[in-house]
């Protein structure tokens, strides 16, 4: 119980300061299951690790779900503008824009975008986030250069270069 108590006070206290370093605009929730803090691009970042966080694969650290799916960008996308729908979007699906982020990850520049189906995309420096469907466990990065267009992200919010990985399942968008 100590333990829990401990979890808690250490919680609230790095809502405490991820607020006090926010700038103006910003607000500041608390729920029972944990303390949340939501962002003025609409994005949530949570103490309690679920949500977009780094996961562990074959290339390193790279932002994932919270079921440890790996995130992508889309090289065709544009800044604030995806361009991924239909048939795209059904091998990539797009990660909700109300995706909680957590705090470890929250300054790599999160924000929402609206998508032209009126739904909200997550994004990170401006580019939309993806999963994609031949990714059947977490870890996998087996989307990773696919068609050169394709690209995990990395630890610090970038899109990770590098060879393609071989998914022979992929037929295009």
């Amino acid at each position: 119980m100590a333990t829990r108590h401990r979890i808690v006070r250490l919680t609230v206290a790095l809502v405490v300061v991820l607020a006090a370093c926010g700038g103006a605009g910003q607000s500041t929730t608390s729920t029972a299951a944990g303390i949340t803090t939501t962002t003025a691009a609409n994005t949530t970042t949570t103490a309690s690790g679920a949500g977009v966080h780094l996961g562990d694969t074959s290339l390193g650290p790279v932002l994932v779900d919270s079921d440890g799916m790996t995130l992508y960008v889309f090289t065709r996308d544009t800044e604030g503008e995806s361009v991924c729908y239909d048939s795209c979007a059904a091998i990539w699906p797009p990660v909700p824009g109300d995706t909680p982020v957590d705090p470890v990850v929250s300054g790599l520049g999160f924000g929402t975008i609206e998508r032209d189906d009126g739904t909200t995309q997550l994004t990170v420096g401006g580019m939309p986030l993806y999963l994609y469907a031949g990714d059947t466990a977490p870890g996998d990065v087996n989307g990773q250069g696919v068609e050169g267009v394709w690209f995990v992200v990395d630890a610090t919010g970038s899109m990770v270069a590098g060879s393609p990985t071989a998914d022979p399942s992929y037929e295009g968008y």
